[in-house]
């Protein structure tokens, strides 16, 4: 993240919930030289201080994502470090993982820190960066896990193609008792998956689509699994999609793997029912947007813990790679700006999902790569975000701050937005049209 002054504010009022720190109740956020010095009785604190009054808004530790896209380097058309962390400080966030999957790919130690150099100079919000786990994501060789990690990369991915080899990922799991770093894995049996460019299921049998099964994900799932327990090595599993692959995960715990998983909002707010628009824009990503079962299975498993985090996999994409046929455009949405907002109105305000629960899981992304957790507790580095539940908006009315405009949200009124984002300490983002009001 740029270097920047520690804030100096009180959030007057707001209604401050932590769920996993305990904390829930109305206080006045006081926030000194970049930390969080108090949670104090509402109008007992004075002093020169920024004051921006959060009387019914509600403050929550700033969320953390596992999982995004910046595009950098080689396709800075579509997003970078600047714009991607713009996106992220909006959608409330104090913290990424960018993944390796770039042009060219991340798989050196000097990619390594050219990235965290940028990061230092552009970023709103931290940010971290994966390493392929394979060299170019060829799936043959193994990168120098071990400089890499030294050159600074928070772990391994070659997230956009799985890992075909066992004997590949059994050796890198082999490797990682040395280096560290936790391997993320995109689950996907290319086998399985062919051509399709959907689920395959009722849907795609009526649009004449091929379709991607959900074995093609749980089976890849079941043999990694089995290869992380048999290495003792430590594997977190990406975007979930499917009813199977929960179980797969939920059995790879309870027999003591060390496995992690997360789920996008995408696949917990939509089904492949989405897919008779034919709108590649919005709703055509990998995996698959899968049935309503499928769904209630991923909810299942955010409740339960099988799922400890939800990450956006925020894709960016050019409007030319959208604006094709079906069949030809490119996989993948963006979501940073819109995830808080889409899972407050499609999953807490029906009573699907505890408001506290959805707070938990979105800044759950750190744990699984051993990142300190947001939180409120005083003393800790100021990561807040400060949201009105009651807001509705439009997505998109107002532009994007990502460079991509390819969000599954697009055009839908939402409830609940960010307002005001502290990362790392420092004020990242503002909603322009938030009103602040400073002492005197």
């Amino acid at each position: 993240m740029r270097s920047g002054e520690g804030a100096d504010l009180v959030l007057r009022g707001a209604t401050v919930l932590d769920p996993v720190a305990g904390i829930d109740g109305t206080y006045d956020v006081v926030v000194r030289a970049g930390r969080i010095a108090e949670l104090a009785a509402p109008g007992v604190v004075a002093g020169e201080l920024e004051e921006v009054e959060a009387e019914g808004l509600h403050a929550f530790p700033a969320f953390f994502d596992p999982h995004v896209h910046l595009r950098t380097p080689g396709q800075e058309h579509k997003e970078d470090v600047e714009t991607g962390s713009r996106a992220a400080a909006a959608g409330g966030y104090c913290g990424v993982l960018a993944m390796a999957n770039t042009e060219p790919p991340v798989s050196a130690p000097a990619d390594v820190e050219a990235l965290r150099e940028a990061a230092r100079d552009a970023a709103s919000v931290p940010v971290g960066f994966l390493a392929t786990v394979t060299r170019n994501m060829e799936g043959e060789e193994l990168t120098e896990m071990g400089a890499i990690r030294e050159a600074g990369a928070i772990g391994f991915s070659d997230d956009g193609l799985p890992i075909r080899s066992a004997r590949v990922l059994r050796r890198a799991l082999q490797y990682q008792h040395l280096c560290g770093g936790t391997i993320a894995l995109h689950e996907e049996d290319p086998e399985l998956s062919g051509e399709g460019v959907m689920h395959e299921g009722a849907v795609s049998a009526a649009l004449g689509l091929a379709g991607i099964p959900s074995v093609s994900e749980s089976t890849m799932i079941a043999r990694d699994a089995a290869l992380a327990g048999y290495e003792g090595g430590r594997i977190h599993v990406q975007h979930l999609s499917a009813a199977e692959s929960v179980e797969a995960v939920r059995a790879a715990k309870a027999a003591g793997v060390q496995i992690s998983a997360e789920a996008s909002p995408h696949h917990l707010c939509l089904t492949d029912e989405e897919l008779r628009s034919l709108d590649p824009r919005r709703f055509k990503m990998n995996p698959p947007l899968r049935t309503e079962a499928d769904r209630m299975a991923l909810i299942a498993g955010l409740r339960d813990g099988t799922v400890e985090c939800i990450a956006t996999d925020h894709a960016p994409h050019a409007p030319e790679e959208k604006e094709v046929p079906f069949e030809q455009a490119a996989m993948g949405v963006t979501g940073l700006e819109t995830a808080f907002a889409a899972l407050h109105t499609e999953l807490v305000l029906p009573g699907t999902v505890d408001l506290g629960l959805l707070v938990e899981r979105l800044a759950g992304g750190a744990a699984p790569f051993d990142l300190a957790r947001p939180t409120l507790e005083p003393g800790s580095e100021a990561n807040i975000a400060l949201c009105d539940l009651a807001a509705k908006w439009t997505v998109g009315e107002e532009g994007y701050e990502s460079r991509s405009q390819n969000s599954w949200c697009a055009g839908r009124e939402l409830t609940g937005r960010v307002l005001m984002t502290i990362a790392g300490g420092q004020v990242a983002y503002r909603l322009r049209s938030f009103t602040l009001g400073v002492a005197a």
